[in-house]
């Protein structure tokens, strides 16, 4: 039986994917009590990541349209490693906390649209529950030369 979540998603011409394999020495979510924690999920597409670089404005740099898109694929991938831990979608009670990085050109302030594209997939996935806390950091350089890394935290019923 698919969950409601995964109903809503299917809605927006989304599916979650397979868990990505972890590119090291970690596990993809990890529940303690009532919360799962992910690890930082990367815009990976069948096991391949879907563009490379620096967030900005410019040539030979990933413009951040595409960049808020590349969070929505690190969101849905983080979906995935959170169902890979409960099995079942609808028992997450809240997205708690969402924490994103934005490999960014050093002239690039706007981190915190990039990640909406996290925020608002979480949000149409989750309903009021996707209402969450957040950060959105620039960095220099992520794994793989990613655009973007997502990492959440979720709720989940006993």
């Amino acid at each position: 039986m698919t969950s409601g979540v995964e109903t809503r998603l299917s809605e927006l011409g989304l599916t979650v994917p397979e868990v990505t394999a972890p590119v090291a020495a970690y596990v993809p979510a990890l529940r303690e009590g009532n919360l799962v924690h992910t690890s930082g999920q990367l815009p990976m597409v069948s096991g391949e990541l879907v563009q490379a670089g620096k967030v900005g404005d410019g040539h030979g740099l990933v413009p951040a349209d595409d960049a808020k898109k590349l969070a929505q694929t690190c969101a849905l991938n983080a979906i995935a490693a959170v169902k890979s831990v409960v099995g079942d979608l609808d028992k997450v009670t809240r997205v708690v906390k969402v924490v994103g990085f934005v490999a960014s050109d050093p002239t690039f302030t706007g981190q915190p649209g990039v990640i909406n594209g996290a925020s608002e997939l979480l949000g149409k996935a989750f309903g009021d529950a996707g209402a969450h806390a957040r950060s959105a950091v620039g960095v220099a350089v992520l794994p793989l030369d990613s655009p973007v890394e997502v990492e959440i935290v979720v709720a989940v019923e006993d």
